[in-house]
């Protein structure tokens, strides 16, 4: 559930067929998000020196807190920093990555930004790391230097205060290097906290040698989750029969951020070929990149995930793009697709600014980028315009990513609306077990005059006294049920089934977002 205050809201969105499953002439009609055309974060300009001159990365996080919206993200930049230590110096002995006028485009570091409103972003002074020369930057200090993947939450259950924040990350250590082999020899992810989300204490790092190129880092139902994908046979991950697999989204999980496990859930696969022998990560057919990019909202999940359009990753590697999908959840760790294949947000609706003169793919990726503040659901996701590393030098330099905004009215993913040629219809919700505490339900939806909310017992039959209800319209998104002088702390400890009539009204066809109960 969604703690508000002293609150307690359970959400049943019309894209979650799990809480509500029953419907008679009635279909889901999935939302487009209204997409901003310019990024709400850009890059620092390119060769200027800056720890993002290369690229601002959204492998990161948005959170609002306080009132302020704040961002995690990480950079890329041109040219080796000489300042870091030597600890730190020789993760990069056997860096090999795009090279333009003799410059190496670096991964890493982990950057920080803020805004009052969520669209115009400021990159504080930090002072913690010393970069070509100076402190003056919005660079995180942690102990590995090549970085990616800053996703965060603040653990308001969390009641030692230097652990509020909570952040994995992924690093990629330097491969066989005897004075850093306590990292292992291939890239994986670091747990961190801080009591502010500004100076991070490593915790932990709990899969050593194992990759996770992670997509987000959620707290659902008690539980930590990491989602993150696996590569196929590189991360020891297979397929039916033990058969080759492409990217797929994967999960690990842990009760206490201490102890994680080292187990594995597959959240979220992509169709395989039938092929057998056209099967694996290089493999030319759509694959999950990232795994998903999760929120959760009490008692559901909502995420993206990538839909990459893979191709030779050596040697095609241009050719790759990638849109957003979208996925639901109700344990946070299993998600699945409202509609198969649908494509949430297209590449071609948020599409990394582009190069006059080039045509350069866009590869899109989510994150901990959903969030809801008022009455808006924001998706906050990244822009990756995708240069090949084996382009022509002067092409090179226009590899880059931006962070890019999708916005949508408030859980308003897909509505529940009359098929074509229906006037009438009607959708259950799976049985609720109503708690003492319960204070009221309300309906986000539009043409409020066609629905019509009654109450049944679990075999489907009406409560008396909860037979119609009136809806008292709020000039907003969110209208409240009530029914006379009847409340619904009656029905404490008993289950219950919300019904919701649908009847086409003065030519208009009403849509059902959400039910919530709080």
């Amino acid at each position: 559930m969604i703690i508000q205050g002293d609150k307690m809201k359970k959400t049943l969105l019309a894209i979650d067929d799990n809480s509500i499953p029953y419907r008679k002439n009635v279909g889901l009609y999935l939302s487009k998000p209204e997409v901003r055309k310019e990024p709400v974060l850009r890059a620092s300009e390119f060769g200027s020196g800056a720890v993002d001159d290369g690229a601002a990365h959204f492998y990161g996080t948005v959170l609002f807190d306080e009132g302020l919206y704040r961002m995690w993200y990480y950079a890329c930049h041109w040219g080796i920093n000489p300042d870091w230590p030597s600890r730190k110096m020789q993760q990069f002995k056997k860096l090999s990555t795009r090279i333009v006028g003799g410059k190496q485009m670096i991964t890493g570091p982990l950057c920080y930004a803020e805004s009052t409103d969520g669209i115009e972003w400021t990159k504080p002074s930090l002072g913690q790391v010393l970069f070509k020369g100076n402190k003056e930057n919005n660079a995180l200090l942690l102990p590995h230097t090549l970085v990616s993947g800053a996703t965060v939450i603040k653990d308001i259950g969390e009641t030692d205060t230097t652990c509020r924040y909570k952040m994995v990350y992924q690093f990629f250590p330097e491969f066989s290097d005897p004075i850093i082999d306590e990292f292992g020899n291939k890239p994986t992810v670091a747990l961190a906290t801080s009591p502010d989300g500004i100076c991070w204490s490593v915790a932990d790092m709990p899969f050593i040698n194992q990759f996770v190129e992670h997509s987000s880092f959620i707290k659902h139902d008690g539980k930590y989750i990491i989602h993150y994908h696996a590569m196929g046979t590189f991360a020891g991950h297979f397929s039916e029969g033990g058969n080759p697999c492409g990217r797929t989204g994967i999960a690990r999980i842990s009760s206490d951020f201490k102890y994680w496990p080292d187990l594995m859930v597959e959240s979220f696969a992509p169709t395989e070929p039938e092929d057998k022998n056209l099967r694996g990560q290089s493999g030319n057919y759509d694959q999950v990149h990232l795994g998903v990019g999760a929120a959760s909202f009490g008692n559901v999940c909502v995420g993206l995930y990538g839909l990459w359009h893979n191709a030779d990753f050596d040697n095609k590697f241009g050719e790759i793009s990638c849109d957003l999908g979208l996925l639901v959840s109700n344990d946070g760790l299993h998600f699945r697709e409202p509609v198969k294949g649908y494509r949430f947000i297209k590449r071609i609706d948020s599409p990394a600014t582009s190069i006059p003169g080039e045509n350069f793919n866009t590869n899109l990726c989510q994150a901990n980028g959903i969030l809801n503040v008022g009455d808006e659901t924001r998706i906050y996701h990244g822009r990756w315009r995708n240069v090949d590393r084996n382009e022509v030098e002067e092409k090179r330099k226009y590899y880059s990513a931006e962070v890019g905004l999708a916005v949508l009215a408030r859980d308003r993913w897909g509505a529940l609306r009359l098929n074509p040629d229906e006037s009438h219809g009607v959708v259950c919700s799976a049985p609720i077990s109503m708690s003492e505490d319960v204070q009221k339900l309300s309906v986000n939806a539009e043409g409020i005059d066609g629905i019509t909310v009654r109450l049944l017992d679990e075999n489907f039959k009406e409560i008396k006294g909860f037979e119609k209800g009136t809806l008292i319209d709020s000039g907003n998104i969110e209208h409240n049920v009530v029914w006379g002088y009847n409340k619904l702390s009656q029905l404490a400890k008993e289950k219950i089934i919300i019904q919701v009539q649908i009847a086409k009204t003065n030519g208009i066809s009403p849509g059902l977002y959400a039910l919530y109960i709080d």
